[in-house]
């Protein structure tokens, strides 16, 4: 399969057209960046292990019932998948309280939550993704009621597979940020669509507490790629 021109370019990855109008390529770049673009850096060979991690977790969700986006890995840094018409939302559900969430409620990092929370983000870096709440959503035609009920349940799906999954790698899903989309050729059929990776998840070690995400970077705390190839490392995959 032959690519063709690059039709989105993300921070930290690009959507490449291909010779079928029902899928196209998600390509993994290396760039890691924080605060709105504020803070970036290029991390050789970070996309290559966020790109074998979100195909491993995509290809679990799948088994669970859970549809995605996601058809197959072409190579150590490119999946063929679904081409969707992405829904202008972050769907951020968290288990254990950390980040903005802290600073919002002036809540202790590390307060774990007696069930999860669903939050919703506009997607926009002109707004820095300002939450919203369901009446937005359908004020602005993003979703209807039924469909955030919907994906209010894939989310709680998701969450609790996933949960279940790192805690069996000795890791906490502290929280998680879901893209979803519409099958460009059934717009009636909303996906899981973007990536599962440390990248948009907060990975702690079950004992230590130690960030295993997108948090060291942020924060300043040690060796990304180090901590990217300890959770490839807890989920057994062999990058290569």
């Amino acid at each position: 399969m032959l690519p063709g021109k690059i039709i989105y370019e993300g921070k930290a990855k690009s959507i490449i057209e291909t010779k079928d109008p029902l899928t196209v390529i998600q390509h993994f770049k290396d760039d890691v960046t924080a605060f709105n673009k504020k803070k970036h850096e290029v991390i050789k060979g970070k996309g290559i292990i966020n790109n074998f991690i979100s195909a491993f977790i995509m290809e679990k969700l799948e088994k669970m019932v859970i549809n995605t986006h996601f058809i197959k890995t072409l190579n150590e840094r490119e999946q063929l998948v679904k081409k969707l018409k992405i829904v202008p939302l972050e769907v951020v559900v968290r288990n254990i309280a950390a980040g903005s969430f802290c600073k919002r409620f002036n809540i202790k990092e590390g307060k774990r939550l007696t069930s999860p929370i669903i939050e919703f983000f506009y997607k926009n870096d002109n707004l820095a993704d300002p939450m919203v709440n369901e009446n937005h959503i359908i004020y602005f035609g993003w979703l209807s009621r039924k469909e955030i009920e919907k994906i209010k349940i894939i989310t709680l799906k998701a969450n609790t597979f996933l949960t279940n999954l790192f805690s069996n790698a000795g890791m906490d899903l502290v929280d998680i940020k879901l893209e979803f989309g519409r099958l460009i050729n059934n717009s009636t059929k909303i996906v899981l669509a973007d990536e599962i990776s440390p990248d948009n998840c907060r990975f702690w070690d079950k004992n230590t507490h130690k960030k295993l995400d997108k948090d060291i970077f942020r924060l300043s705390l040690g060796d990304l790629k180090e901590a990217y190839l300890e959770v490839a490392k807890r989920l057994s995959l062999k990058l290569d």
